[in-house]
């Protein structure tokens, strides 16, 4: 289950609506009721919190979001899309990384979800990262 206050508009999870497990983009948040507008490739539906999943953050997540890889000499893989960059210490891990965008640097010691990707590159850049398409 996801918190409430970690999803912002435009964001990806999985809505699950009676075992259907869909992917799908947050358009609304409704804060007195706790619930959730999501669009997937079917409909636009309101969900409680405890029917929303994250989506885990892996490679081809990464590239869903139109990043580019560069393997590095040392084994760490960089990613990057625009002047934003995430760099890991070696190809699959994704437990730690590092983010930056022109002199802002976080360091992430768990692994983390697509939507608080979205969410870490939005208060870095100010721009929406939203460019997956639908599986």
């Amino acid at each position: 289950m996801i918190k409430f206050n970690e999803l912002k508009k435009g964001d990806y999870v999985i809505a699950d609506s009676d075992g259907d497990p869909r992917r799908g983009e947050v358009e609304n948040l409704n804060g007195d009721e706790k619930q959730v507008c999501v669009a997937s490739d079917v409909q636009s539906f309101w969900y409680e919190l405890d029917q929303l999943s994250p989506i885990p953050l892996d490679e081809a997540e990464l590239m869903n979001l139109k990043f580019n890889k560069q393997v590095m000499e040392n084994g760490n893989i960089k990613y990057g899309k625009g002047a934003f960059r995430l760099l890991l210490p070696k190809e699959g891990d994704f437990s730690r990384m590092e983010l930056w965008y022109r002199d802002e640097q976080r360091h992430v010691t768990h692994p983390i979800p697509v939507h608080t990707l979205q969410n870490h590159f939005y208060e870095m850049t100010k721009v929406y990262l939203n460019n997956a398409t639908f599986n």
